[in-house]
C-alpha cells in the first residue's frame, strides 16, 4: 500500500443499532470528508469510524495478535505454508519486505493514525451539547493515535510520524523515518494529554476510558525502563478502584460476561450482526487444522507453552486447551454459533491482570521485593496456584516472566516482552535449541521489514537492516 494511500479520502461512517457494540458497526455509507464533520452527530459518526479501523485485519481484526505473539516461544505457526507463508514466515524468521502481514498492519495502522488526526484537527470547532463528552472524544483520539503509534514503534523502530490531518499527501513525501525516541515522545504527549479528558466510566462498552490510558503509558515507561513512572501510572489504575481481578479464570473471557471489572479496554466483536459482519475471524484462523470449517492453524499455543501449566492450575484446559489432535489452542477465543468466520470473542487489549503483573516487575526492578511477591501472588492465587517460592530478584524476575506468559497467552504480549527485556535473541535460539529447529537469529530480527511498497513509493524510507 502506497504512503499516499495513508490519506483517506471519503470516511465510511457507521450505522445506527439497538446491539451493545453499535460503536463498531459495519460502514454503510460513504461522505466527502471535505464536506463532513460539520456538526456534533457527524462527528460522533466519524469517532466510531476511527474505533472501527481497530477491527480492521491489519490490526486487532486478525494480525496484531499473530504479530505480537509468532515470532516468540509462545505460539507458532502450524502449517508455514498456509496464506502463501505470511505467518510462517514470522514464526521462522524469513520475514519478507512484500509479507502481507507486514503492509496491512503498518497501512491499517497509518489509516486508523490519519482518522484520528482528523478528528483532532476538528473537533475544537464542533459544537457539543455536553461539552464533557467532547472533552472525551478528544481523549479517545489520542489514546487510539498513541496506541497505533506504540504498536508501529515497537514491530518497525523508526516509522514516519504524524498528527495533523493530512491535507495533501504530498507534504510527508521525502521526510523519511522519525528516530523511535521522537516517536515515544508524541505517544508519552498524547497520553498524558488524554488521561485528564477521559471519563472514569465509559458511556458505552468499548470506550477508552482514563484508566486505559494509565494503563497504556505505565506499559510505555516500562517499555522505557523508566520504572517509577510506570509505577505512579500503574498504581493510578489499582487506586482508581474502577478494576479487579476476577475470581475465576473462566469468567474473564466469557462472551456473557464481557467489558467486566478485569478488562480495561477491549475491541468489541459481535456474532450475528449486520449479516455476520461484525464478529472475529479469530477463531476459524487460529484454530488447529482439520477441527473447524476453514481453521488454518494460526498464532497456536507451542506444546511446550502448554505444559508450562501445572496440573492444578485453573487456567490450564481454560486459557489454552488440547484439540482432539493433542494440539494446543487458545481457549479465550469462543467459537461462534452463527458462521465460523463470525466470532463473538472481543480482543482484550488491556487487561487488570496484565497491570498487576507490570506492577510485579516493576517493584521487583526497584528493589521492593515484599510488594513485587504481594502482586505476583495475586495472580497466582487466582489460578489456584500456591505463592511463590522466589525470594530474590533475579528468581522473581523469572518467576514473573512465566507467570506473564502462563496468564497472558494469546493476548499478544509475548514478543513486545521479549524486546522490552531485551532477551529476545537469548531466548529464542535456545527455544529454538532446545526444540531441534534449525533457526539462529540475532539483532536484526528484533524489528521487521518495512512495507516494500512504502519504500518504492518514497525512496525516503529507508528500508531495516538485513532485510
Amino acid at each position: 500500500m502506497k504512503i499516499k494511500y495513508i490519506i483517506i479520502a471519503a470516511v465510511f461512517l457507521a450505522t445506527a443499532s439497538s446491539c451493545k457494540k453499535e460503536l463498531y458497526q459495519t460502514p454503510a455509507t460513504s461522505k466527502d470528508l471535505g464536506k463532513f464533520l460539520t456538526n456534533q452527530a457527524e462527528t460522533e459518526e466519524y469517532v466510531a469510524a476511527v474505533y472501527g479501523t481497530l477491527q480492521s485485519t491489519g490490526l486487532y481484526g486478525l494480525y496484531l495478535p499473530a504479530f505480537a505473539e509468532i515470532p516468540s516461544d509462545n505460539t507458532y505457526d502450524q502449517v508455514p505454508s498456509n496464506d502463501s507463508g505470511n505467518y510462517g514466515q514470522l514464526d521462522q524468521f524469513t520475514t519478507i519486505p512484500s509479507n502481507d502481514i507486514i503492509e496491512t498492519t503498518w497501512r491499517d495502522s497509518y489509516q486508523g493514525i490519519q482518522k484520528a488526526n482528523v478528528v483532532l484537527n476538528r473537533i475544537d470547532k464542533i459544537t457539543y451539547t455536553d461539552p464533557a463528552v467532547k472533552q472525551a472524544r478528544k481523549g479517545e483520539m489520542l489514546f487510539i493515535r498513541a496506541l497505533l503509534y506504540f504498536n508501529m514503534v515497537r514491530l518497525y523502530g523508526d516509522v514516519p510520524l504524524v498528527t495533523t490531518e493530512t491535507i495533501n499527501p504530498n507534504q510527508y513525501f521525502g521526510l523519511g523515518r522519525q528516530p523511535a525516541a521522537q516517536v515515544y515522545d508524541q505517544i508519552k504527549t498524547d497520553l498524558a494529554a488524554a488521561i485528564p479528558l477521559l471519563p472514569e466510566v465509559p458511556g458505552q462498552p468499548g470506550r477508552v476510558v482514563k484508566t486505559a490510558a494509565e494503563s497504556l503509558l505505565g506499559k510505555v515507561y516500562l517499555t522505557l525502563k523508566d520504572y517509577t513512572n510506570a509505577e505512579t501510572q500503574l498504581l493510578a489504575v489499582v487506586n482508581s478502584g474502577k478494576h479487579a481481578l476476577l475470581t475465576r479464570p473462566q469468567d474473564v473471557f466469557a462472551v456473557n460476561n464481557e467489558n467486566n471489572k478485569e478488562i480495561i479496554f477491549a475491541v468489541q466483536f459481535t456474532s450475528g450482526v449486520n449479516g455476520n459482519s461484525e464478529g472475529s475471524i479469530m477463531f476459524q484462523q487460529f484454530s488447529p487444522s482439520a477441527t473447524v470449517t476453514g481453521a488454518k492453524g494460526h498464532n497456536l499455543p507451542t506444546l511446550s507453552l502448554y505444559n508450562l501449566y501445572a496440573s492444578n492450575d485453573l487456567r490450564k484446559g481454560v486459557y489454552v486447551t488440547l484439540a482432539p489432535s493433542g494440539a494446543p489452542f487458545d481457549n479465550k477465543l469462543t467459537a461462534p454459533t452463527t458462521i465460523i468466520t463470525d466470532g463473538p470473542s472481543d480482543f482484550v487489549v488491556l487487561r487488570y491482570a496484565d497491570v498487576i503483573l507490570m506492577l510485579a516487575e516493576i517493584e521487583n526492578e526497584l528493589g521492593n521485593t515484599a510488594q513485587a511477591v504481594a502482586y505476583l501472588n495475586s495472580i497466582r492465587s487466582r489460578a489456584g496456584l500456591a505463592n511463590t517460592t522466589a525470594g530474590n530478584q533475579a528468581d522473581l524476575r523469572d518467576a514473573i516472566v512465566l507467570e506473564r506468559r502462563l496468564e497472558l497467552i494469546g493476548e499478544g504480549h509475548r514478543w513486545f516482552d521479549l524486546l522490552r527485556t531485551g532477551t529476545a535473541v537469548n531466548v529464542m535460539n535456545k527455544w529454538f535449541k532446545d526444540n531441534n529447529i534449525l533457526i539462529t537469529i540475532d539483532q536484526h530480527n528484533l524489528l521487521m521489514p518495512v512495507p516494500q511498497s512504502q519504500i518504492n513509493t518514497d525512496p525516503a524510507i529507508k528500508q531495516n537492516p538485513g532485510y
